[in-house]
């Protein structure tokens, strides 16, 4: 079952400044700071804070040692971890002045959650995301008892703190269909905690694998029903909805936005937003209107933009009164009125559009470009070519969703729209490393901005190298090989990061196996033990075993630890391709319920993706070891080489899989 250990703060006010992730994060920071004699005193503290990311780059150590100074002339006062966390906060206010006092941009546009001084949420945002849920999930049959929702309550926090939290899978299926397979959801009217909390981790690690950020989010923080962050992850999923046909994959009709062919790639590695403002000003140029959109928020202020962007889109109900109209609400609310025409969601208000809400305005564009793109229908083949050729490689098209999404679950700074376009400046791969091994990359010889190829190639070669340090295999990958977008060499250089990144974990948790290093044969070995003790009879000879394709082995390793997780009435033979695709659907949700932090898809389950497979069963394994008590070491490689023997895998199987009977689910009202 899940557990979650929280960090608690005496002072109310003071916990509700921090996420749970947040707190354990400074928590650790602040017992860095320790001296010999177990104590902090604030004369310490300058080189720990300097380095934390709200004040990193915008504060010197001896900036921060005056601010500290302010509030407490004695640097050799000793430091409790509440006054560590008030000294952070009002760094944080320094910080932010600093930079001219500006409000962060909400996670909707920027893809993230952070602390900020003081946590609020818009009003009008917090209720036009409600109606959204009422419009698409008002037809869904558990739903139906709770739905429509009144946007002015505080009712979808409290669905949230209740545990009921299928809106929120239902609305991930709604944006990316089919992420969660709800046959893994706990639906009973009361849920117990443990339940409760596989739900929250459920939906949490699927928005994860939609392209959410939700590294600041916990589960905790979800049965609080902290209110910015319900609305921040609320404000994600459904911008992965609006913007889901900013693709050229999907709608091949935006090659028109292009001057020719050799702009496809680029603008397949633009972000679905920078896409939406591109097609914004394509209509709005053929309009004659003169200004660039360049954001949306207070170049849409004043309406003139909308006004041009209608008319032109939808002729037949154009009207010159918008424009005429000088009063900018008056004119806001002739502009929703004829979206509605087009039969647009109301996403704004006439005080949104006027007061420039940046969110709202993007949610409301997305919305026509949905219903009157205004593109042609007929498209010129030639410039599509490059979208047709990434449709056939099948395999690097998933693979290179798996590492994006990767990547930006990792909570670097840069967030991966195209990997292969995105990785050749180099700067996003040295993010990675640096996630992966602290402090092995040298930040000062780095530019924040690589302004033409010599410094991008820099870059690369130092992605190489610091790979080679870490004992990555590179003998056929240069650094040009990455400036140049080698597709084939940057999912190669990424899987033994990802693998790199993974074994480093297990290591961590196996600290009483002596230093021993942790290779592919020792998570075989270990999910086979765990099978075989389970008194089940599934072997997997290899990451490559063509058995897996059925799906019943990792089931199998799921109930093996967690037996209460799989519901065996709902899995099949897996004999079929229909039964396989169910089981693997099946296995991906469990386990993300559990807690595993997985981004392969179905489809690499049935045709046996030896990359994927190994990423599935260590992330099992992660999640086993992390279990309070742990698990016992399973046998080596050099006490047992190869599969099992022919006598292990040939004795009876238990009762329970006798005719291919699945064994009953312990608790099978439980899922």
């Amino acid at each position: 079952m899940s557990s979650f250990v929280g960090v608690v703060v005496s002072d109310p006010w003071l916990q509700s400044q921090f996420t749970q992730v947040e707190l354990r994060g400074l928590k650790a920071k602040f017992v860095s700071a320790r001296n010999e004699a177990g104590k902090v005193i604030l004369a310490d503290l300058p080189p720990v804070l300097v380095k934390l990311k709200a004040v990193t780059d915008l504060l010197t150590e001896n900036e921060i040692t005056d601010i500290l100074k302010e509030s407490s002339p004695d640097l050799d006062e000793e430091v409790d971890f509440e006054s560590f966390l008030r000294h952070y906060l009002n760094l944080q206010a320094h910080a932010s002045e600093k930079v001219g006092g500006h409000k962060p941009q909400s996670s909707f546009l920027n893809a993230t959650t952070t602390t900020t001084l003081h946590h609020t949420i818009s009003e009008s945002e917090k209720n036009s995301y409600v109606n959204h849920i009422n419009t698409y999930l008002r037809d869904d049959p558990f739903l139906k008892d709770y739905l429509p929702l009144d946007p002015s309550s505080d009712d979808i926090f409290e669905l949230a703190k209740d545990g009921v939290l299928l809106w929120y899978s239902k609305l991930i299926n709604v944006a990316v269909p089919n992420t969660i397979d709800e046959r893994a959801i706990n639906t009973k009217k009361v849920l117990n905690p443990w339940e409760r909390n596989e739900n929250h981790t459920l939906c949490l690690n699927s928005a994860k694998a939609i392209g959410c950020t939700v590294v600041n989010i916990g589960t905790q923080d979800l049965i609080e029903a902290r209110r910015h962050l319900v609305v921040g992850l609320m404000c994600q999923i459904i911008k992965i909805q609006l913007l889901s046909d900013l693709d050229i994959k999907k709608t091949p009709q935006l090659v028109e936005l292009m001057e020719d062919s050799t702009d496809v790639e680029e603008l397949m590695g633009l972000a679905p937003e920078k896409v939406l403002l591109k097609w914004m000003n394509f209509h709005l140029k053929r309009a004659g209107f003169e200004k660039q959109v360049t954001n949306f928020s207070s170049d849409l202020k004043d309406g003139e933009a909308y006004a041009h962007l209608l008319n032109a889109l939808a002729p037949e109900l154009g009207t010159n009164s918008t424009l005429e109209t000088t009063d900018p609400t008056e004119r806001a609310k002739l502009i929703i009125e004829q979206a509605e025409k087009l039969d647009c969601k109301r996403y704004v208000t006439p005080e949104d559009i006027v007061e420039g809400s940046p969110n709202l305005n993007l949610a409301f564009v997305a919305q026509i470009f949905q219903h009157r793109n205004g593109l042609s229908d007929s498209v010129d083949q030639s410039k599509v070519s490059v979208p047709e050729m990434e449709e056939d490689e099948a395999q690097t098209s998933r693979e290179e969703r798996c590492f994006r999404l990767w990547i930006n679950s990792l909570g670097i700074e840069t967030h991966v729209n195209n990997l292969f376009e995105n990785v050749r400046g180099g700067g996003v791969l040295l993010e990675v490393l640096d996630k992966a091994s602290p402090g092995s990359v040298n930040w000062k010889k780095v530019p924040k901005i690589p302004l033409n190829s010599f410094k991008k190639l820099e870059n690369c070669n130092q992605v190489v190298s610091i790979g080679k340090d870490l004992n990555l295999s590179l003998v056929n990958i240069a650094g040009n090989d990455i400036l140049q977008g080698n597709k084939k060499l940057i999912i190669s250089f990424l899987w033994q990061l990802m693998r790199f990144n993974m074994i480093q974990l297990l290591k961590n948790l196996r600290q009483h196996s002596q230093g021993k290093e942790i290779g592919d044969a020792d998570i075989l070995n270990w999910a086979n033990e765990k099978v075989k003790r389970s008194g089940r009879s599934s072997q997997m000879e290899s990451f490559k075993d063509k058995n897996l394709a059925t799906g019943r082995f990792f089931l199998e390793l799921l109930s093996s630890v967690e037996p209460r997780v799989v519901n065996w009435a709902l899995v099949t033979k897996g004999t079929t391709d229909e039964d396989k695709k169910s089981n693997a659907t099946y296995i991906i949700s469990v386990a993300r319920k559990l807690g595993c932090s997985i981004f392969l898809l179905p489809e690499d389950i049935i045709e046996v993706n030896q990359k994927m497979m190994l990423t599935l069963t260590a992330s099992i394994m992660y999640w086993s070891l992390q279990k309070k008590g742990g698990d016992t070491e399973p046998p080596s490689p050099s006490q047992r080489s190869g599969p099992p023997s022919p006598s292990a895998r040939s004795e009876p199987p238990s009762p329970s899989l006798r005719n291919n009977q699945p064994p009953p689910s312990p608790r099978g009202d439980d899922v």
